[in-house]
């Protein structure tokens, strides 16, 4: 398996109860290394093109307010697979179906407020990435 590059957001349902660490830890521990990392307050708008994807979708607008609505950690990590491993680390974007140990597990307050976001393949891995990161940031 080749070393990859994701992009992980530490969503606002997390950020407001200090979870940030306790995340990374999971990421970390799962042999993946953070390679830049930030803390930023994103607009509606800045939202809404991150996720334009789902526009149309009855959730866009919701989501687009929720991440909006406190800071969120955006990171890249690198590791071997580290795509499937992030997603494996997250777990299903439902909690109630989440692995036990698995990010949305023990931290997902609902669906919606499922404290994580991961790229699901390498063509949007890049562009994810892109969207916050320029690569004098990415420093592996």
């Amino acid at each position: 398996m080749a070393t990859e590059r994701t992009l992980s957001i530490i969503k606002p349902d997390a950020t407001n109860r200090n979870l940030t660490g306790k995340i990374n830890a999971k990421f970390e521990d799962a042999g993946l290394r953070i390679v830049a990392q930030k803390r930023i307050q994103l607009t509606k708008a800045q939202a809404g093109k991150f996720y334009e994807v789902h526009a149309g979708r009855p959730f866009y607008d919701e989501l687009c307010e929720f991440m909006a609505s406190a800071p969120v950690v955006v990171q890249v990590l690198e590791g071997e697979g580290a795509i499937a491993k992030n997603r494996e680390v997250m777990g299903a974007t439902n909690p109630a179906d989440a692995a036990p140990g698995t990010i949305r597990a023990e931290f997902a307050e609902s669906v919606g407020e499922n404290s994580v976001h991961g790229s699901d393949a390498p063509d949007t891995a890049a562009v994810e990435i892109a969207y916050f990161f320029s690569g004098l940031e990415l420093v592996g």
